[in-house]
C-alpha cells in the first residue's frame, strides 16, 4: 500500500495566457521557507493546468506564454533539497488549450450543445474534454512526457475524472459500433461507463510506463461506493477526499467520506483549503482556528492531511498563507505518532443507499446523510458501508430508509442475523418492492403506506426526547410522491415502540386548517410507529431522510435512543461534549494501544445572502471535565493525554470499561490507552 505524508499543500496554478512574467518572482530560498514555516512535507506541484498550459518546456502541449524557465523543475528541486515530496499536478478533464484548437474533442449534450462549467461562449469558464475522442491520446503523452522529465515525482494527480454523457462524433460512432441507441438514456450512460474504464486503463498504464510503482490518484471530487462496485478502485493508489467545508460540502461532508473510504485499504488524505470560500480563489483566507480544527477532523477520522492553496502567477509564495497553515500543521506534526497505521473503531454499521447495486445514486442520498449526522452528533462509533464490506465486525447494522434488498443482500444480511448480529431498519428498508412484505421477522406486518402526510408519533416512554410527551408531528419528506412515507404498521408477536396519530385530514384544496398542516386525531390511530422483535428493529418512519432535511432533534432522540436499545452499551461513552463534538476511536495495533480522538469547535453562519450558505470557525472555546467510559476489548493499563504526556486517573468498572475525566478540550484532545 502507497504510504502518504501528513501535511501536503494541494498548489492550485491555474493561470491566464493573458498574464505575462509568469514565475518571475520565484525564488528557491523564500519558496523552501515558505514550506518551512507552513511546516509542509508534501506539496503537489502543476505540469499542466485547466487553462491547458504547461509549466515546463515541453515537445506533446503547450508551455504557458508567459513563462521563460522550467518552474516545475526549479520547484522539486527546491523541495527535494530540503526533504519535501512533490506530486504531480495534470488538468484531465478540462483543457482550454486543446478545447479551443480542437472543438471537436468537447463533450456534447443530447441537443448538440458543447458542454463545460460553462457552455456559452460568451461565458468566462473552463471546458469539459472527451475520453472517447483524440483528446486521451494527447492526455496519456502528456503523462507519459511528465513522468519521463520528472521521474522523481511522488505520483501523478490527475484532475476531473468523472462519467460524461456525451454525443460527440467520437461517442456516437462508438455507440452505433457497440449496437447502443443514441436516444435511449441506458445506452448514453453505459458508453459513458465505458469510455470513463477507457481512460482509467489507459491513464493510470501512461503513468505507470516508466515506473510500475508510480502513486496514481484520479480525482473527481468524491469518492462513493460506485468506484468499488465498477472495479475503479485497483486504478488508485491511495484516495484523496477533497472536501472544503466552506466550498459547499459543509463541516459533515468528510467525516461521512473518511468512514466509508476507511474499509477500503488505501491510505487516506483528507483535503481542503486556506481559502474562505473554495477553489480559484486569490487573498481569501479562512480563520487559523478553522484550519486547525479541519485538520484535527482529518487526524480524528485517520486521514492525513492537504490544504488547497493557489500560487500567483508570478511564483512567489504568499508568507500569511504559510503562517495560516504552519499553525494547524505545527499541531499535526507532534500528532503523527499517534495516528499512523490506524484502523477505525466501530460498533455500528450504516450500509448506504448508494452503497447499494438497486440504487442509481453516486453520491450520499439524504437518508445516508440523515443516519451518518444522527451518529454523528449522537457520538456513537460507526463506519458507513456498502454491499460488498464485511458486516461481521459491527454489533448492529443501521439500513435507513430506503435500502432495496435482493437475493444476494437478503442472503448476506439472514447470514449476519444467524451470528448474531441486529438489524436496524427504517421506512422502506426491509420491506419487499412492492412495501407490502417485510423481508424479516420484524414481529409485526404492513397494511402499507399510510394514506396521511403528515402524521403522528408518541413514542414509548424513554424512546422519545425529554421534551416531548404529546405527538409530535413526522413531516412528509420532500422528494416522495404522493407525500406518504410511514408504514401502517400493525404489531403482532413484537415489541411496539409506540404509537401513531392520523391526523383528521390531509391539507388539499377541499379542506385545510390553519398555516401548515392538520392537528392529529385525539385518539391512536392503531398502528405502530416503530417494532422490536429480538435482534431486529423497524421504525416505520424514513426518520434519517426526515432528519437530514428538517433537522428536528426531537426525531434524533427519538431513533438514537432506539438504537441504543438495541446495540446495548457502546464502545465509548462520553458526558459534556455538545453534539457539535466529534468522538472516533482509532485502533494503532503497531503500537498495543488505542487513541481516542476528541474534537470540537463552534460553527456560526457568515454568510448565505443570495449564495449558499458559508459556516465558518473563528473561536475555540475550551471545553472542561468531560466524562468518558471507554470499553476498549482488552486490559487497560494506562491513560493519558498526548501529545501532552499527561497520565490520567481511571477506573475500570466490572464491564470492563475504563473510566476517566478528560479536563479540558480545545479544538481537539487525543487519549491513549494502552
Amino acid at each position: 500500500m502507497h504510504t502518504l505524508r501528513f501535511r501536503q499543500i494541494h498548489l492550485d496554478f491555474h493561470t491566464s495566457p493573458d498574464i505575462a512574467d509568469i514565475g518571475a518572482r520565484f525564488d528557491k530560498a523564500r519558496f523552501q521557507e515558505a514550506l518551512r514555516i507552513g511546516h509542509v512535507d508534501s506539496i503537489t506541484l502543476f505540469s499542466k493546468c485547466h487553462h491547458g498550459w504547461s509549466y515546463h518546456p515541453t515537445t506533446v502541449g503547450r508551455m504557458h506564454p508567459g513563462l521563460s524557465f522550467d518552474l516545475l523543475r526549479a520547484q522539486i528541486d527546491a523541495c527535494r533539497e530540503i526533504g519535501v515530496a512533490t506530486p504531480v499536478y495534470l488538468s484531465a478533464g478540462i483543457d482550454n488549450v486543446m478545447s479551443h484548437e480542437h472543438p471537436e474533442w468537447r463533450v456534447v449534450n443530447d441537443r448538440g450543445q458543447w458542454l463545460g462549467w460553462v457552455a456559452e461562449p460568451t461565458k468566462p469558464g473552463f471546458h469539459l474534454l472527451c475520453f472517447r475522442t483524440a483528446y486521451l491520446d494527447y492526455l496519456c503523452e502528456q503523462i507519459r512526457e511528465a513522468c519521463r522529465l520528472f521521474p522523481e515525482a511522488n505520483g501523478i494527480f490527475l484532475d476531473i475524472v468523472d462519467k460524461r454523457l456525451c454525443l460527440c462524433e467520437a461517442c456516437q460512432r462508438y455507440m452505433k459500433s457497440q449496437g447502443l441507441a443514441l436516444d435511449n438514456p441506458a445506452d448514453v450512460d453505459h458508453a459513458a461507463e465505458d469510455t470513463l474504464r477507457l481512460y482509467y486503463e489507459r491513464t493510470t498504464a501512461a503513468a505507470r510506463e516508466l515506473r510500475p510503482d508510480m502513486p496514481v490518484f484520479h480525482n473527481s471530487g468524491n469518492i462513493g461506493p460506485k468506484f468499488r462496485e465498477k472495479g475503479f478502485l485497483p486504478f488508485f493508489s491511495h484516495l484523496e477526499l477533497e472536501s472544503l467545508p466552506t466550498g459547499g460540502w459543509g463541516h459533515d461532508h468528510f467525516p461521512l467520506s473518511a468512514k466509508y473510504v476507511s474499509g477500503l485499504d488505501l491510505d487516506v488524505l483528507g483535503m481542503t483549503g486556506k481559502f474562505h470560500t473554495t477553489w480559484g480563489e486569490f487573498g481569501g483566507f479562512k480563520h487559523p482556528n478553522a484550519l486547525r480544527y479541519e485538520c484535527a477532523a482529518m487526524l480524528a477520522y485517520g486521514a492525513k492531511c492537504s490544504v488547497g492553496d493557489q500560487l500567483h502567477p508570478d511564483g512567489e509564495m504568499d508568507p500569511a498563507t504559510y503562517r495560516l497553515i504552519g499553525e494547524a500543521y505545527a499541531e499535526v506534526e507532534r500528532k503523527e505518532p499517534w495516528c499512523r497505521g490506524v484502523h477505525n473503531v466501530a460498533d455500528i454499521g450504516v450500509l448506504q443507499e448508494c452503497g447499494t447495486r438497486a440504487s442509481a445514486a453516486t453520491r450520499a442520498t439524504a437518508a445516508d446523510i440523515g443516519a451518518g449526522r444522527m451518529l454523528l452528533e449522537s457520538h456513537l462509533l460507526f463506519d458507513m458501508l456498502d454491499v460488498e464490506s464485511d458486516f461481521a465486525p459491527y454489533r448492529v447494522l443501521v439500513l435507513p430508509d430506503a435500502i432495496r434488498i435482493d437475493d444476494a443482500l437478503q442472503a448476506k444480511l439472514d447470514a449476519y442475523l444467524a451470528q448474531g448480529g441486529r438489524l436496524f431498519l427504517t421506512g422502506a428498508s426491509g420491506l419487499d418492492a412492492d412495501r407490502r412484505r417485510f423481508l424479516f421477522d420484524v414481529g409485526a406486518e404492513t397494511e402499507g403506506v399510510s394514506p396521511f402526510a403528515p402524521d403522528y408519533i408518541l413514542p414509548r416512554e424513554g424512546l422519545r426526547a425529554d421534551f416531548v410527551s404529546t405527538p409530535l408531528v413526522m413531516y412528509a419528506p420532500d422528494g416522495i410522491p404522493g407525500g406518504g412515507a410511514s408504514q401502517r404498521l400493525r404489531v403482532t408477536d413484537g415489541e411496539s415502540l409506540g404509537d401513531v396519530f392520523d391526523p383528521y385530514f390531509n391539507r388539499d384544496w377541499r379542506h385545510f386548517c390553519s398555516h401548515q398542516h392538520t392537528p392529529n386525531r385525539p385518539e391512536p390511530s392503531g398502528f405502530a410507529c416503530g417494532v422490536r422483535k429480538g435482534g431486529v428493529l423497524y421504525l416505520a418512519h424514513p426518520v434519517f431522510t426526515l432528519y437530514a432535511q428538517k433537522g428536528a432533534v426531537a426525531y434524533r432522540e427519538y431513533a438514537m435512543r432506539a438504537l441504543r436499545a438495541l446495540l446495548g452499551a457502546p464502545t465509548v461513552e462520553v458526558d459534556g461534549l455538545p453534539s457539535t463534538g466529534r468522538v472516533t476511536l482509532q485502533d494503532q495495533p503497531s503500537e498495543g494501544r488505542k487513541v481516542l480522538h476528541l474534537v470540537w469547535a463552534p460553527t456560526v453562519k457568515r454568510g448565505g445572502i443570495g449564495e449558499r450558505d458559508i459556516e465558518v470557525i473563528e473561536d475555540l472555546v475550551p471545553l472542561r471535565c468531560i466524562r468518558v467510559a471507554v470499553r476498549p476489548g482488552a486490559p487497560v493499563s494506562s491513560v493519558r493525554l498526548v501529545p501532552q504526556d499527561m497520565p490520567l486517573s481511571f477506573e475500570t468498572g466490572a464491564d470492563g470499561a475504563a473510566r476517566f475525566i478528560v479536563p479540558e478540550i480545545l479544538c481537539h484532545q487525543m487519549v491513549e490507552l494502552a
